[in-house]
């Protein structure tokens, strides 16, 4: 690990400011440039930086903690009725709030299943959603792979079981973030603040990028800028919630697979509209709109949760080792449709 300094800025902005380098562009710049390390890396938690740091595939010349700033980690119930997140906001304690297990318990559930309590009492929900792939050939220094500016993805033709089986050309990353896929289903959006204060609203959903938009980054975080907050909108009387996930063991395991159901159903019992969203499925958290739409418009039952089940695989394409997860995912959606109409608590 090399030597960096260290900065504790005490504004979002002067954050911004000093923020030079988005973790994308540090670890596809060229490593043969002679002199000290220039890139300046922006700190939440601080999981995942550590992680980089320790295996050497980023050199930072600064890290800039954000810590020290105030009230970026306040929940707050604003006027309209959405809950504000702060992006420093720890995993634990999102989980354990009042407010987001009542209205939202489908995203307190996920967030309580995730990691390990030490992870969660560290992680910050910012971080979470701007984590870098869990690939294997990604996370080795070894592999200069397509994601780091190399010329090849050797997931497609190595060992890809815990792979993407959409979208998988010509990166096959899944998306690393559970509370992402939740969030996206919920139809969150973020609040990004530049060096001059200006606030960005981006919906979720559309902040995540697709390998064939830039094979080099999963979103569209500028350099000086800041994620300060993470907005979940109010939900109507008739919405229920569920989330499942599947995993090789019960605790702090990555999932194989999972999915996030949001359902707006009438007085009559007819799904209005559906977000069914699928985590470890992409390399961006992936909308089954083939699903959705068997769902809208209609009353749901185990056969109606089944057809949709079936159809969240529309356009599926697994690579060789990877195809356990058809269905896998199937039985998820099929289970969380249900789930959410019994219960609505994830």
């Amino acid at each position: 690990m090399n030597r960096f300094s260290w900065v504790s800025p005490k504004t979002v902005s002067e954050a911004a400011s000093i923020a030079s380098t988005v973790m994308a562009e540090a670890m596809t710049a060229a490593d043969d440039e002679p002199g000290p390390a220039k890139e300046t890396l922006i700190k939440a938690g601080g999981i995942d930086l550590l992680d980089l740091l320790k295996e050497g595939l980023v050199e930072p010349g600064t890290v800039v903690s954000l810590g020290g700033i105030p009230q970026l980690d306040a929940i707050v119930n604003e006027a309209d009725g959405s809950l504000r997140i702060g992006a420093m906001a720890t995993l634990a304690s999102i989980a354990d709030h009042p407010l987001v297990r009542r209205r939202y318990p489908a995203f307190a559930g996920a967030i309580a299943a995730s990691a390990s309590p030490q992870i969660r009492n560290m992680a910050t929900l910012g971080g979470n959603l701007l984590q870098r792939p869990r690939c294997w050939y990604f996370r080795a220094a070894e592999y200069r792979c397509l994601r780091k500016g190399g010329g090849h993805c050797f997931a497609l033709s190595g060992e890809n079981q815990y792979h993407a089986i959409f979208n998988n050309m010509p990166c096959a990353i899944v998306h690393p973030s559970t509370a992402a896929t939740v969030l996206v289903a919920l139809g969150a959006t973020l609040e990004l603040v530049n060096a001059n204060g200006k606030v960005r609203q981006s919906l979720l959903e559309d902040f995540f990028v697709t390998p064939d938009k830039d094979v080099t980054r999963e979103n569209n975080l500028q350099s000086q800028e800041i994620l300060t907050a993470i907005r979940v909108p109010a939900l109507g009387a008739g919405v229920r919630m569920a989330h499942l996930k599947q995993g090789e063991k019960d605790s702090f395991d990555w999932p194989l697979a999972d999915v996030a159901v949001v359902l707006d159903l009438a007085s009559n019992g007819n799904c209005r509209s559906a977000a069914i969203i699928l985590g470890a499925a992409a390399p961006v958290p992936y909308r089954a709109k083939a699903a959705e739409r068997i769902l809208t418009g209609r009353p749901i039952d185990e056969a109606v949760a089944q057809e949709a089940g079936r159809a969240a695989l529309d356009g599926a394409a697994p690579l060789s080792k990877n195809a356990y997860k058809l269905p896998l995912f199937e039985t998820l959606v099929r289970r969380a449709i249900l789930a959410a109409l019994e219960k609505g608590d994830g």
